[in-house]
């Protein structure tokens, strides 16, 4: 595993997310002021759309609607950003003009009032997947937005694509609450009705956000709760944090941090709910993220007492990690995520720095 390539940006990231639907060359950074999108080659970066919002970005999702300019000449961007000040932004660029548009929303009284930590399109392959977007946020509250709220969104075309995209309703939003402070939401390709929530107590919930509660009872969208034990007594005195991935080419993995320790459950055999459970690192780990096409994860510290690290941890074997350094302390990665290129590939945030490193492993 080896470092291949990076750049410097003006400013700290703070976020950095990738593309793995249509366009999986695509990343973008949140910095304290703008999100930067860029196309990944073997050796390059090459800028292709720069979205000034001049608050801190906290969270990024890609739409599936994403089309990457290596990929097609007909490219399209379409992104939601949180910032620092609780509100939410859909960026668009396409091939077809040549400025960014920044559609605000979700801010006041109709939105959240605490810090968003993660963003999720809606999964499944029809127009909902990129109509529907999930929110989760300090404020316990998980909201899902509809995009279109009087239309049915369509592909991005040279005739009804302008300088100026034509005003749009804003999105509304149906909510859902939990009982602590949340840090994670994904979805999954196989389904369009359920969102994958991780709290900063130790629990995970799969959640029917299409179930009526009105038939199914105030509690009728939480189809079952993971919940990691050592987490969960450590939560007791203060919160441990926590992420939960879900592994796209196997609904049945479900993987998550909290404090210094790694679970990973296969909900087919729960057996009662105990997880395979490894230790990660004594001053507690930040993110988990499935690889997209190995059977491995990553999982990165915000502590810079070892420096920028990563720890790669192949399934068959996960409690003997590959630990990568990228920089030396005080430095960490304050964000990561997977790229499928012609071999896997991870893209790191650490300081102002955007690092991408090749993943070998023998499977």
């Amino acid at each position: 595993m080896s470092t291949t390539h990076s750049t410097e940006l003006g400013a700290d990231i703070y976020v950095l997310r990738a593309s793995l639907e249509d366009s999986t060359n695509l990343i973008a950074v949140g910095t304290e002021h703008s999100v930067e999108v860029f196309t990944v080659e073997d050796n390059s970066f090459t800028p292709v759309a720069s979205f000034h919002i001049g608050q801190r970005v906290t969270a990024l999702g890609f739409s599936p609607k994403t089309v990457s300019p290596s990929r097609s000449q007909d490219w399209f961007i379409e992104i939601v950003a949180a910032s620092a000040n609780f509100g939410l932004h859909l960026l668009t660029k396409s091939s077809h003009a040549s400025n960014e548009h920044i559609f605000a929303f979700g801010g006041g009284l109709s939105g959240h009032h605490g810090c968003v930590n993660d963003i999720s399109f809606c999964g499944g392959f029809g127009d909902d997947a990129a109509r529907y977007v999930a929110t989760v946020s300090a404020d316990a509250l998980m909201l899902i937005w509809d995009l279109y709220p009087t239309s049915t969104p369509s592909s991005p075309s040279s005739a009804d694509l302008s300088l100026s995209p034509p005003p749009r309703a804003q999105p509304t939003a149906y909510t859902i609450s939990f009982p602590h402070e949340l840090r994670s939401v994904c979805s999954h390709p196989s389904s369009s009705k359920e969102f994958l929530v991780a709290d900063a107590r130790g629990s995970i919930f799969l959640t029917d956000w299409r179930s009526d509660p009105e038939e199914t009872g105030t509690d009728g969208w939480r189809l079952f709760e993971l919940v990691d034990p050592y987490a969960l007594a450590a939560s007791i005195s203060a919160p441990v944090g926590g992420c939960a991935s879900w592994k796209k080419d196997n609904v049945d993995i479900v993987g998550a941090v909290f404090g210094s320790r790694f679970s990973v459950w296969d909900i087919s055999r729960l057996q009662g709910g105990k997880p395979l459970i490894g230790n990660v690192c004594l001053e507690g780990a930040d993110r988990f993220r499935w690889s997209p096409t190995l059977p491995a994860f990553a999982i990165s510290s915000r502590s810079p007492t070892k420096g920028a690290t990563l720890n790669i941890h192949q399934l068959t074997h996960a409690s003997s990690p590959t630990t990568i350094v990228l920089a030396p302390r005080p430095h960490f990665v304050r964000d990561f995520d997977w790229i499928f290129l012609r071999t896997p590939r991870i893209a790191a945030a650490v300081g102002r720095r955007i690092m991408i490193l090749r993943v070998e492993i023998d499977t």
